[in-house]
């Protein structure tokens, strides 16, 4: 008979848990995962309508809060209307059977796993954590809360910032005796080719704090090769962004200072490691 949480815990605490007792304990995580995911799935598309036309579509529209922003800031600066940007009008068809549907549970499923996504780093934790020195512990804290922050973070980052002006830049991109009517799935793939990857990418300082721990990664060498980086960031950009200069560098100038962040990051493991060295001896 399969062990229930409590008889996980409880063997947790006593610190004899088998290969079976984990793979059960790693199925209650992942099953509480995936039911956080489907609680936020089912309430967007319960809504899906709203959702959809004051969140998936509001960045091809005219009033859209980053082409305010931009204007505003235009103006500040003493730029007149330069960077007032008038989105083009488009209309996005449906034309696959049941294409519609299909697409509303998706994009509820990808919205849910996002909306979620804090809720699962916190369950990848509790099952990661029994097996951690309390030294690790302390060094991880504030993991979860650190992940998440960075994610969201880039996620609104994509949306907010290169959403609406590549979907603007492929919108105005036309070809002569050409229509362009994009289809619901063509535009919901660039939508999440826009914000979930940079999610991740935002996650950087993270990487390069556990690769400092483990001596892969120095402050010294992302300093060295800090134009490799600067390269790397460019072709970064021209790949997650359309072939326009202006929205590859408003992705490429804040994955530069994430860049310069990590290597504060690294230093100050290093530091650390080192002070630990000289206590140790």
């Amino acid at each position: 008979m399969a062990l229930d949480q409590v008889d996980v815990d409880s063997l947790e605490e006593q610190g004899e848990m088998s290969f079976l007792d984990h793979l059960e304990e790693l199925r209650w995580h992942i099953l509480r995962s995936l039911a956080a995911v489907v609680v936020f799935a089912i309430a967007l598309f319960l809504f899906h309508k709203s959702f959809f036309a004051h969140v998936i579509m509001a960045p091809t529209k005219e009033g859209f809060f980053s082409f305010k922003i931009f204007c505003k800031l235009s103006n500040a600066i003493g730029m007149g209307d330069k960077l007032c940007i008038t989105p083009t009008a488009f209309e996005v068809i449906a034309v696959g059977f049941g294409e519609t549907f299909i697409t509303a549970i998706k994009i509820s499923i990808v919205s849910g796993i996002i909306l979620a996504f804090p809720y699962i780093l916190y369950e990848l934790w509790k099952f990661i954590k029994p097996g951690l020195y309390e030294q690790e512990v302390k060094l991880a804290k504030g993991f979860v809360a650190i992940c998440s922050f960075l994610f969201l973070t880039g996620i609104l980052f994509g949306y907010y910032i290169i959403t609406p002006f590549g979907v603007n830049f492929l919108m105005s991109f036309n070809l002569p005796e050409v229509v362009n009517k994009p289809t619901l799935a063509s535009y919901i793939s660039y939508l999440v080719m826009f914000t979930v990857p940079a999610g991740i990418i935002f996650e950087l300082p993270v990487i390069v704090y556990f690769f400092a721990k483990l001596g892969l990664v120095t402050a010294e060498n992302m300093k060295k090769y800090r134009r490799h980086a600067i390269i790397g960031i460019l072709l970064c950009s021209a790949l997650l962004t359309p072939p326009d200069v202006v929205t590859q560098f408003l992705i490429g100038i804040p994955l530069y200072f994430l860049y310069e962040i990590s290597i504060i990051i690294a230093k100050r493991v290093q530091k650390n490691e080192a002070k630990k060295e000289l206590q140790s001896t």
